[in-house]
């Protein structure tokens, strides 16, 4: 008998995504749910822009977030606010070049769908539709808009989409954890800076995941079937 043995099996529970074609229905589920609560909140702030019904919780965390502006919070915040800038475009873009030299190309058009859908649709279509004032004196650039906060969305979407394509399944319970942290962390320094309100930067890191998790589920078919070609095209293993 053979000791050749191929263990696609075990190549492909390893990778990045599971070779199961099917749809999950949680993902489409909680994608909704977010996208959901993400657009209600759009709409109680449209009604009333200036004074929404949580204007004083938003106040009220404002002043908590007062200061004094100095020390180890204004190095994280300020890094926080630079990846969320110019690194927040450099990161997907070696992502995306990553994927094409590896020839990837339903990953790489499910990053260009991701970025797509979640940071040009759900985003700027949110800040154009509330058009909220900013918070008064922002200690960084900002644009039109402070509804919802682009910084948390891009941050959410990322930890999705870095989970999706390059963490393997076994491990994504840990990077989920992780990337919430991080979200979290990002949400804080938009406040702390005072370039948002704190229901601006929950509005948008629910878009931001939402947007992605909507994308995954519509991917997961031709991710899986392009993960699972992979493995059966690595060379078989001995023991």
């Amino acid at each position: 008998m053979s000791r050749h043995t191929l263990t696609a099996p075990r190549a492909t529970a390893a990778g990045p995504e599971a070779a199961d074609p099917r749809r999950r229905p949680g993902t489409l589920l909680l994608a909704a749910l977010l996208l959901g609560f993400a657009a209600a909140l759009a709409l109680t702030v449209r009604t009333d822009v200036a004074n929404p019904p949580f204007q004083g919780a938003d106040e009220r965390w404002l002043e908590w977030m007062g200061g004094p502006h100095e020390g180890l919070p204004a190095a994280v915040a300020a890094v926080l606010n630079w990846f969320g800038g110019p690194l927040g475009v450099v990161v997907p873009l070696a992502l995306l070049g990553f994927l094409l030299v590896r020839r990837r190309w339903v990953s790489a058009g499910f990053l260009l769908g991701v970025y797509l859908l979640g940071s040009m649709l759900v985003v700027q279509g949110l800040k154009h539709l509330v058009d909220r004032p900013r918070p008064a004196n922002p200690m960084v650039r900002v644009d039109h808009g402070s509804f919802p906060s682009g910084h948390a969305a891009g941050a959410a979407l990322l930890v999705v989409l870095v989970g999706v394509l390059l963490v393997p399944a076994a491990r994504r319970r840990a990077w989920w954890a992780g990337g919430a942290v991080f979200t979290l962390a990002m949400m804080w320094s938009r406040t702390w800076l005072h370039a948002h309100w704190l229901s601006d930067t929950v509005a948008g890191a629910a878009a931001g995941a939402g947007a992605a998790l909507l994308a995954w589920w519509a991917f997961s078919p031709a991710l899986a079937r392009e993960h699972g070609g992979r493995a059966r095209s690595a060379p078989a293993e001995t023991r």
